[in-house]
């Protein structure tokens, strides 16, 4: 947590297998005057869970617990990859809390969003649960573009595979089981996605154009926050609505 209470404040949610503290340096690129709260889920980062729920929806509930505690009256939710699925959550779960959900590279990814059929859900977690660094090596790679620096690709995947197999496993489950479609149209909240332009599928675009606001960008890859930490807090508050 940074910046004064009564400051604008942001809520950032991090991706599947990731942790807060890849916010860490875009928040130094933002207004002293704005408060930052970061959030690391639980099984991700420095957060231990003896907890069996890892869907979207918990994750809501335990940012929704977090800006609570902090006494949190209104915030921007910006969620990185499986991020920006608990964002939309938490804006459906608590109106009065969010004014705006921001994507960092979210939502475009259609394998992913919305709800996958049960048969290819479960094909996918098994591959995660028969060979689990394999699996994570292919998400790095799906979040790469061609000029991807590898030396960034393997601390990127080093990060991503350091998360307990069964909890990476059962919160990738939750993601393959949340319906963005149904959540989106409960949602009245501004909703708009950093894209990497390398990695949009245009009929994502063509799909969810209408509800979702793209801001395509080349910043670098998936994990382009942590690439370019200034660009990226330019683009947040470029983007931020209130």
């Amino acid at each position: 947590m940074s910046g004064p209470e009564d400051g604008p404040t942001w809520v950032y949610v991090h991706g599947w297998g990731c942790r807060g503290s890849d916010f860490a340096e875009v928040a130094t690129f933002l207004p002293a005057t704005h408060r930052v709260i970061t959030v690391d889920l639980p099984g991700h980062g420095d957060s231990r869970s003896a907890r069996t729920a890892w869907t979207v929806q918990e994750f809501a509930r335990d940012v929704a617990a977090v800006a609570d505690a902090e006494s949190v009256g209104r915030c921007a939710v910006v969620g990185h990859s499986l991020g920006g699925a608990v964002a939309v959550e938490l804006a459906r779960l608590r109106p009065d809390l969010v004014t705006q959900v921001i994507g960092i590279d979210s939502f475009h990814y259609l394998g992913l969003y919305p709800a996958v059929e049960d048969a290819a859900a479960r094909e996918m977690v098994a591959s995660f649960e028969d060979d689990f660094p394999a699996a994570v090596r292919g998400l790095v790679v799906m979040g790469s573009v061609p000029d991807t620096d590898p030396a960034f690709g393997e601390a990127i995947f080093r990060k991503m595979s350091s998360i307990a197999p069964p909890i990476g496993a059962a919160a990738l489950d939750g993601l393959l089981r949340w319906d963005m479609d149904e959540a989106l149209a409960a949602v009245r909240q501004p909703v708009t996605t950093l894209a990497v332009r390398g990695l949009l599928d245009p009929a994502a675009v063509d799909r969810y154009g209408d509800r979702i606001d793209f801001v395509v960008h080349d910043l670098g890859s998936h994990h382009f926050l942590v690439e370019q930490p200034a660009e990226t807090a330019a683009l947040l508050l470029a983007s931020r609505v209130d």
